[in-house]
């Protein structure tokens, strides 16, 4: 069992995206606190380490002490870009 905490930097990416896909994503995130899905990846060579695939948007996540800390949430185009 885990716990979720969101970064303040995901909780704006949320408020930017249309609210049924923040929903779906929600929904999703909700999930991860009984382990880790499917549709989740552990990332090479990156970080945050773990990725969450929902639909066309990708959740970036690190898992510490039965804690997943969501960093980012951003569409599959976009959260890849290093800046």
């Amino acid at each position: 069992m885990y716990q979720i905490e969101l970064m303040p930097r995901a909780i704006k990416d949320l408020k930017d995206l249309p609210k049924l896909d923040v929903k779906k994503i929600i929904e999703k995130i909700k999930v991860l606190e009984n382990g880790l899905s499917g549709d989740t990846k552990k990332l090479t060579n990156f970080s945050p380490e773990y990725r969450l695939r929902v639909g066309n948007y990708r959740v970036l996540f690190e898992i510490e002490n039965h804690k997943i800390i969501i960093y980012r949430i951003k569409h599959r185009k976009e959260i890849y870009l290093q800046k």
